[in-house]
């Protein structure tokens, strides 16, 4: 029951933590018509600029609209900001479990194993099977300026009209 009660709560927060990070830095690098969304499948609501669908459990993305400030390090660091919020909050929760003010819990134990496995994959360099590259992938491409599309498994860019410096 612990168990479903975190894949089915936990896993959507961590997930959440993960594209607020990204939204973090795009909003620093001042990106607009920032969503984040939680899920795929139908629409189920919305509320402010978050996005929840059917399969709530189930990934996440961010999308975003042109960057203010757009190079290899800003766009590195939008990569990377996932999983920096990931450990963040995962280093928080220990930290508190350690200090005893949050009481030990298998609860946690699932928050910090869901970060740890969103930070892991997210960081891992690779391409999906849809050809699109992972947030450490990408980031990796950014540095080298080898990153020709800026969409990753959970970031799209909305193209800007007369612009070719955002896809």
């Amino acid at each position: 029951m612990k168990f479903l009660f975190s894949f089915f709560l936990i896993m959507p927060i961590v997930t959440l933590i993960h594209l607020s990070g990204h939204i973090f830095f795009v909003t620093i690098f001042g990106g607009v018509e920032k969503k984040i969304v939680i899920g795929c499948g139908n629409k189920l609501f919305s509320l402010l600029n978050i996005e929840v669908r059917k399969y709530y459990f189930w990934n996440g993305a961010c999308e975003f609209k042109g960057l203010k400030h757009d190079n290899r390090l800003t766009n590195m660091l939008i990569y990377l900001g996932g999983s920096i919020f990931n450990l963040v909050s995962m280093l928080t929760v220990y930290s508190l479990v350690y200090q005893n003010i949050l009481e030990s819990s298998v609860i946690w134990y699932q928050f910090i194993y869901f970060s740890f496995y969103i930070m892991f994959f997210s960081l891992f360099p690779m391409y999906f099977s849809d050809g699109s590259p992972s947030d450490g992938k990408a980031a990796e491409l950014a540095l080298r300026n080898k990153l020709e599309d800026k969409v990753t498994d959970d970031i799209f860019v909305k193209k800007i009209e007369n612009e070719d410096s955002c896809k």
